[in-house]
């Protein structure tokens, strides 16, 4: 099994992905995790010393290595999907699930993670409108990319990971 989460930050990869990763007893890797790892510091201070292009040159390497490997779940950046590079490997290794939310759900979810706050970068421009700008320029990237989707704006983690569980046994 070899399944690719994406979606925007706070659509809930990281959470569902572990969920997956556990009942189908394979491993799991988030690569923003690879990258804080890699890096030896937090996505925040990568932005803050290097910019998003020194970010995303990590987060290619990431996907490069989480993509060699099989039978897992991975958990990619709400951005990786941008790099055409990127795409090329996800599709390469496996399914693709678009976890779907709406923009006021997203910003929620991410104005209420204090962890997350600190660890991420500040939206630049701030608000509930760049969430809706981003998400409205990433989207047909999601939709073209992904085989599955399904929404987690308003459901428990546990309901999503139920549902993803459903899509990918009918594949």
């Amino acid at each position: 099994m070899n399944v690719v989460l994406i979606g925007y930050r706070g659509s809930g990869k990281t959470t569902v992905g572990r969920m997956l990763a556990e009942r189908y007893d394979v491993s799991f890797v988030d690569t923003d995790e690879l990258v804080v790892h890699k890096a030896g510091e937090s996505i925040a201070e990568i932005f803050a010393t290097g910019g998003e292009r020194a970010f995303r040159k990590l987060e290619e390497a990431a996907i490069k290595l989480a993509t060699k490997a099989k039978s897992r779940i991975i958990s990619v950046g709400g951005g990786a999907i941008e790099s055409i590079a990127n795409q090329k490997a996800l599709r390469k290794f496996g399914t693709i699930v678009w976890l779907q939310a709406d923009a006021e759900s997203i910003w929620h979810r991410i104005s209420n993670d204090k962890v997350s706050q600190n660890q991420r970068p500040n939206l630049t421009v701030g608000g509930i409108n760049e969430v809706r700008s981003v998400l409205e320029r990433r989207s047909p990237i999601y939709a073209e990319l992904s085989q599955i989707a399904v929404a987690t704006s308003g459901r428990p983690p546990t309901e999503v990971a139920e549902d993803v569980a459903a899509w990918l046994e009918v594949l």
